[in-house]
């Protein structure tokens, strides 16, 4: 039985990837179970990885340190190219609210930090630590670690105060605390997770501008005569005109077609809009056209084609050349009206009308290949991550700190894949991934990222728990983790009416926590927490770097 002892207790390659599918998958497993209807899900894998570090089951220190920045990055890299354009528009609906209420976390953490030094004596080095742990900070505590040892430069290192040890001890209720924040949120505030999808969904995508068809019969003598062109040039409204019925003869709508007196128009505008338009053109016809025409069909069409993405659809001119319509385009699970300043991205369906043949073509230029949607697109992504990890290692230097600043191996990809998602088009670089593969993704980075937490910090965990200071510093980590995020995250909620998932995202990444957006994510089933937490992560993580080295040059 050599060969087992030798696989469960030698630190080679298999005892590696056992010890971490064992944790993994007990960690999942235990994570389903509810207690009082709750679960923490994949948060539960830091705790079996705890236990199996303290039950004396180890892993080599580098290859601990590198699973685990791997799996942040997989994790973060894969949030960034999700969010994408939603990144941009958050900042237009509210995105410097949500930077205010982050800071209003940041530094009431730090505030309270310095009180919990002044009143229990306890030396600030630690409680850095402590801090670092409650808001689940790592750059933030390496940053301490190498300002402790610029402010103690006549120590030896072996006498320095352990700051890991504070962080280690404060960080599992870190990660516990934001999510149990965010239930006692949703208790108290009686959260409907379905009204507030529902609420989100609309506040972002409002029913009112989804598309909607309606036939009209052409009254109105002011439009007798003009183009298609001519007439859209007259409406606030976006309208596409479909299909025409003249005299009994059905015509794909051109721009140039004019229409006539008791012309039946089949018009796709905004829900809000449809009123409207009946009005300005004549009457609603009783006499429907939606499938009348047997020579126009309507087809739903995929965007594959990287040459057309990151193009509106009116540069494109399909109308004109192949005599097609296109009325509708779906999206990310949202239907819009095909406006011509419409920009396509990868995945984008089509509602295109015209006839068989037309439409044929069409697809070939929109690329509509079902194959290309399914290959991974890996040579981007993995350009992004190196463009990621150079990004966050540039160190910036600022008057008055010792050391530099760096976004680290989470803020670089995140910020690289955000940008990657949103303009890679201009440089041929397609980072498209289907929901699925892009969902594998996150999971396996951060069930990565808390096995690596959990066994490293298992062997000291209990110790210094069980020890006098042990519980002491959990309660001091757990004040700094809990009083910021719940004063402001029911602030958001109460006073300023903020969307539920929106709030979970902020304090998630207020306190840089994946984890903490992982439960988000599970609750939500929505993007909504990962567009916030992307919107407050690079200034709130800059702030903890940078804050925590303040605090131990000033008060140590």
């Amino acid at each position: 039985m050599n060969w087992l002892t030798n696989l469960l207790w030698s630190e080679t390659v298999a005892h590696t990837i056992l010890i971490y599918s064992f944790v993994i998958a007990l960690g999942i497993a235990l994570g389903k179970i509810k207690i009082y209807g709750i679960s923490l899900g994949i948060t539960f894998v830091l705790f079996a990885g705890i236990m199996m570090g303290h039950f004396g089951f180890k892993v080599n220190a580098e290859m601990i340190d590198f699973i685990k920045e791997f799996g942040l990055i997989l994790f973060v890299f894969s949030i960034g190219l999700q969010l994408g354009p939603g990144f941009f528009e958050s900042f237009k609906k509210g995105g410097i609210t949500l930077n205010l209420l982050a800071l209003s976390i940041v530094f009431l953490g730090a505030l309270i930090t310095i009180v919990l030094h002044y009143v229990t004596g306890m030396p600030m080095s630690v409680m850095v630590g402590v801090m670092s742990g409650a808001v689940t900070n790592t750059p933030g505590l390496g940053a301490a670690q190498q300002a402790l040892k610029q402010v103690s430069v006549s120590l030896p290192e072996t006498n320095l105060p352990n700051i890991g040890l504070g962080y280690a001890v404060a960080y599992p209720f870190g990660v516990v605390g934001i999510i149990i924040t965010m239930l006692l949120l949703k208790k108290l505030s009686k959260i409907n997770i379905q009204l507030e999808l529902k609420d989100y969904t609309h506040l972002n995508h409002p029913t009112e501008k989804f598309p909607e068809k309606v036939c009209v019969n052409v009254t109105n003598p002011n439009l007798f005569g003009k183009s298609i062109a001519e007439i859209s040039r007259l409406f606030d409204a976006e309208i596409i005109v479909s299909r025409i019925l003249h005299e009994g003869v059905f015509y794909t709508a051109k721009a140039d077609s004019c229409i006539y007196k008791n012309d039946i128009l089949l018009i796709v505008t905004q829900t809000h809009q449809v009123n409207n338009v009946i009005i300005q053109f004549g009457s609603e016809s009783e006499l429907g056209i939606f499938s009348e025409s047997h020579l126009l069909k309507s087809k739903q069409v995929l965007v594959t084609n990287h040459q057309v993405i990151g193009k509106d659809l009116g540069s494109l001119k399909l109308r004109t050349k192949y005599n097609i319509n296109i009325t509708r385009i779906y999206r990310s699970g949202i239907e819009l009206v095909a406006s011509p300043q419409l920009n396509l991205q990868m995945g984008d369906k089509l509602t295109v009308v015209g006839d068989e043949a037309a439409i044929d073509k069409v697809a070939l230029i929109i690329g509509n290949s079902i194959k290309r949607m399914n290959e991974p697109n890996l040579v981007p992504i993995f350009i992004g991550i190196l463009l990621g990890i150079l990004l966050g290692s540039i160190p910036f230097t600022f008057p008055g700190i010792p050391n530099p600043l760096k976004l680290g191996l989470a803020g670089g990809p995140l910020i690289v894949a955000i940008l990657i998602s949103k303009y890679g088009h201009k440089f041929s670089m397609i980072s498209y991934t289907t929901p699925s593969a892009n969902l594998m993704l996150r999971e396996i980075g951060i069930v990565l990222f808390l096995a690596s937490v959990g066994i490293k910090s298992g062997e000291k965990f209990i110790p210094t728990l069980m020890s006098g200071d042990g519980f002491i510093w959990m309660g001091y980590g757990a004040v700094i983790t809990l009083f910021p995020i719940i004063i402001v995250g029911f602030f958001a909620r109460k006073v300023l009416k903020r969307n539920f998932f929106e709030i979970c995202g902020l304090i998630s990444g207020s306190m840089t926590d994946p984890p903490a957006l992982a439960y988000a994510n599970s609750i939500a089933q929505s993007e909504a927490p990962a567009v916030a937490y992307a919107t407050v992560y690079p200034l709130v993580m800059f702030l903890r770097i940078l804050l925590a080295q303040l605090l131990i040059l000033f008060f140590v």
